[in-house]
């Protein structure tokens, strides 16, 4: 919760610095370009477009402390969507109040389009990873069943061999979930490790909508995960207590 208020009072902080203090050699680039390209950038109207963007991202991160400080659950999943689709937008738009881009008519000038092609290659890498991410973490939970144990594929996947494994269970209800330590929280679909009131960290690919969960005990932590429905979750336990009980 806390560090959501922090952020949010940096962001507010850069943003007053840009806007209100004029500070522009905190922009990246301007503070190394020479005294004649300086004079060629509208810095009032830089400052004034960074610092809204400043303002909006940590209103947007004192909403996500405020809303977890009444115990309200949140993901992180919206937050990154927001920041990289603002993001974007920002870096393409600050290209405008660039004079060294463009002349006093609007015409692009020579060379600039090598810049421009930079900025809108960040654009397009930002806009892939949302978009990548927010696929993976809607993706269902799969498992193979290996000779050394049972792979959890996809984001924070890894394998879990069966002599590490000391005990598995099937429940029906998760442990009471207090805050997301390291993972992506799309809708119901969590992936990642969670602070956990009654177990501590536990590292989870469930979808919480779709019990039962498989609670999966080994060296010292506790992993949980469920199937894409009921009937191929329960089979999975049932494969899975078959190895562990035959002594593999």
């Amino acid at each position: 919760m806390w560090h959501y208020f922090v952020m949010g009072i940096i962001f507010f902080g850069v943003g007053l610095s840009l806007h209100v203090f004029k500070w522009y050699f905190l922009i990246s680039g301007y503070n190394t370009m020479s005294k004649e390209k300086k004079a060629r950038v509208n810095t009032a109207g830089l400052g004034r477009l960074l610092g809204l963007y400043f303002y909006v991202n940590g209103g947007v991160l004192f909403l996500m402390g405020i809303l977890q400080a009444v115990g309200a659950k949140t993901s992180m999943m919206p937050l990154f969507v927001f920041f990289g689709i603002s993001t974007g937008y920002v870096l393409l738009k600050a290209q405008k109040y660039d004079g060294n881009l463009y002349d006093e008519h609007g015409k692009m000038r020579k060379g600039a389009w090598k810049q421009l092609a930079l900025v809108v290659g960040i654009v397009v890498i930002i806009g892939c990873f949302v978009v990548v991410l927010l696929f993976f973490s809607a993706q269902a939970t799969k498992v193979t069943f290996l000779e050394e144990g049972i792979e959890i594929h996809g984001i924070y996947g890894e394998i879990y061999t069966w002599d590490s494994m000391d005990h598995v269970a099937l429940m029906e209800e998760l442990p009471t979930i207090e805050k997301r330590t390291n993972g992506s929280a799309l809708g119901s679909n969590l992936k990642g490790y969670f602070k956990t009131t009654e177990w501590g960290e536990v590292k989870m690919f469930v979808n919480t909508q779709e019990p039962p969960f498989v609670y999966l005990e080994m060296d010292d932590r506790v992993m949980v995960f469920n199937m894409d429905n009921a009937a191929e979750t329960k089979e999975t336990y049932r494969s899975i207590l078959k190895k562990m009980s035959s002594g593999m």
